[in-house]
């Protein structure tokens, strides 16, 4: 198989083949005539058959010149297109982001920090995955997803990882429950009533951090009944079936007939951290990690 041409060898023939002058051709290269005259050699030598038909007063394509014209103009079309997006890439200014994210981050940070990265870069593509917090530390690993926002604290030395948020947990109970009378919510009080928590598939890494909040306390809370996500956690709770723990994320958006009452323990929080691999230095999810950092609010 022959070598391909150069890519200074088809703009050479390219020109010439618009120009059908060796002179204004040159001109427009910057070279001598003599120079494009061995380029254009070279070429003719490379695909071993004449290009263009020369005479004293003209110059014309041969028929292989013509299906040649036509074919190189396209490439060197697509490749000033790749070197055009690969350039917009290195500079953050084009490319993919991939984000995961879990329950806590869904209803405001990560909205803030998508619209404030949209705004400065909006032609990079953001794709968003709900994702739970394992599941997005095995996505981090596998390179399926670039970022993630998870619930923290989060420790590897393969990653970068920055704590978004510390926010307070809440009690959650139907409005005018007993809960709320007779003083503070303490973590005492939260122990002797029935629980509805996420389960352990969907809410695992929530659920052992509980579990380290009251061990401590020689306290050891059993949810009454588990539910894979926050709607129908809040339902159940609604209808007196037990009471909840939320962050306060997620106290923001309750349904009507639920009030929430901040746990008095200042161990009571739950971290939202952003993590990602140390090796992935692309320039559009560093671009979004500072915009995720800002928007917080409460970046570390």
């Amino acid at each position: 198989m022959r070598p391909l041409p150069e890519t200074v060898l088809l703009q050479s023939f390219v020109t010439v083949a618009e120009e059908l002058n060796f002179r204004r051709g040159a001109e427009r290269l910057g070279l001598d005539q003599s120079a494009l005259s061995r380029r254009i050699r070279k070429l003719e030598d490379l695909v071993g058959a004449p290009l263009l038909e020369r005479t004293t007063r003209e110059v014309s394509l041969t028929p292989a010149g013509r299906s040649f014209y036509r074919a190189a103009a396209a490439i060197l079309a697509e490749t000033g297109r790749a070197l055009d997006e690969a350039r917009r890439i290195a500079q953050g200014k084009a490319g993919r982001v991939r984000v995961g994210y879990m329950a806590f981050a869904a209803t405001d940070l990560l909205p803030r920090a998508v619209a404030l990265f949209r705004s400065r870069h909006p032609d990079v593509a953001l794709d968003l995955r709900y994702i739970r917090t394992q599941g997005q530390k095995v996505a981090l690993a596998n390179d399926e997803i670039d970022a993630g926002l998870l619930i923290g604290p989060f420790e590897n030395a393969d990653y970068h990882a920055v704590t978004l948020c510390s926010e307070q947990l809440f009690a959650v109970a139907p409005r005018g429950d007993p809960l709320f009378e007779g003083g503070p919510v303490t973590p005492l009080r939260l122990a002797d009533r029935p629980l509805v928590l996420g389960d352990i598939e969907n809410w695992g890494e929530f659920r052992f951090w509980l579990d380290e909040l009251f061990t401590p306390l020689g306290l050891a809370p059993r949810p009454e009944l588990e539910a894979s996500n926050t709607l129908a956690i809040s339902g159940l709770v609604a209808r007196g079936v037990g009471v909840t723990i939320y962050p306060e994320s997620l106290v923001r958006a309750l349904p009507p007939g639920l009030e929430a009452r901040p746990i008095e323990d200042p161990r009571f929080v739950s971290e939202t951290v952003l993590a990602w691999k140390r090796t992935n230095r692309a320039r559009a999810l560093l671009n979004f990690v500072a915009a995720a950092r800002e928007a917080s609010g409460c970046a570390s």
